[in-house]
């Protein structure tokens, strides 16, 4: 019964988070990030982060207690003063290294949001399937387990997700400005939000309930999650208008054609496409022209941004010929 309640946690919580970041992935419709980038930035939220966050936790809080001999002073600093700090920190620093390490992937407002999003999605799963089984399955059998479940996953499941993104918008905005004040201060401030915000809620969490309040700690998470939720919306809409206009010029430049433009700058008549290609044997074409274009408009994009930097336009000339390549290889394929 032990194991199959260990078995349980672990599923359930991994299958919802992992159903999570594929909502994030589906946000983002035009440039898709690699998928192995992101299974490696999952995996150091659930093991890295997660792991290093509970032992970090545990003997800051078994040192709280040893030096005042309070359980609820323990619980106070552990709750909502180093858990906010060290898991928020353990969490950005895998989208932190993206930033450094594979920047060439990281150039918009969205991937800081998915990059963020779904490192706290791997932590989630880890801590989830802890806190299902040990606070529910373990104390109260199945009764516990799915009472916990629906309050992890469905009440308060995007909360490691809401409170990383803001870190990620701030690396975001440091990659899209050339002033070097918001460059180093933008990525500190989003830091600073998260921890703020995730703070906040511990604290909410902790000691409402205790004065009847569980309600409304649920309207103020859900508030704030729906906030992201348009933020999400508005820099979806942002990138939709930027690959928009940075491939106009590419019809008279002869990258791709008029009915390839109107095309490319819609997800949804991209999806059409690809919907189309899986019938005719050239999904793998279709789906990497459309990708490959819209990297060559963000592309243009950051140079405008930004200006020159690590080779862009040797850069932006390479994906215009992939763009012109797979156009025609494409067109001849229809």
């Amino acid at each position: 019964m032990e194991n199959a309640g260990i078995i349980a946690s672990i599923a359930i919580s991994f299958s919802s988070a992992l159903l999570f970041a594929y909502l994030l992935h589906w946000f983002d419709r035009f440039e898709k990030e690699p998928f192995l980038l992101l299974a490696g930035v999952f995996l150091w939220g659930a093991v890295v982060a997660a792991g290093g966050a509970f032992i970090v936790n545990t003997i800051l809080g078994l040192g709280v207690l040893v030096v005042t001999g309070s359980e609820a002073a323990s619980n106070l600093v552990t709750t909502s003063l180093t858990a906010p700090l060290i898991e928020e920190i353990l969490k950005g620093f895998t989208v932190l290294m993206v930033f450094f390490v594979f920047r060439n992937q990281f150039d918009s407002l969205l991937d800081g949001i998915l990059y963020a999003g779904i490192a706290a999605l791997g932590f989630a799963a880890t801590e989830n399937a802890y806190y299902i089984y040990a606070y529910g399955f373990a104390e109260y059998g199945w009764e516990g387990f799915w009472k916990l479940a629906k309050i992890r996953i469905l009440l308060v499941g995007w909360q490691h997700p809401f409170y990383t993104a803001f870190f990620g918008i701030g690396l975001a905005a440091s990659r899209l400005n050339r002033n070097l004040f918001i460059k180093i201060t933008a990525p500190l401030a989003g830091l600073a939000a998260a921890i703020s915000a995730h703070a906040l809620h511990n604290t909410l969490s902790s000691y409402l309930p205790v004065i009847g309040y569980i309600p409304l700690a649920t309207i103020l998470d859900w508030l704030g999650w729906l906030a992201m939720l348009v933020f999400i919306l508005i820099a979806m809409a942002l990138e939709k208008r930027e690959i928009k206009t940075y491939l106009a010029d590419e019809v008279a430049l002869g990258t791709l054609t008029e009915a390839q433009y109107q095309t490319a700058i819609a997800a949804t008549r991209v999806n059409r496409q690809r919907t189309k290609a899986l019938f005719t044997g050239q999904y793998r074409s279709v789906n990497q022209f459309y990708r490959t274009a819209a990297r060559l408009a963000i592309k243009k994009k950051l140079l405008a941004r930004v200006g020159e930097e690590r080779g862009s336009m040797e850069k932006i000339e390479k994906l215009r010929e992939e763009t012109r390549q797979l156009s025609q290889a494409v067109v001849k394929a229809s």
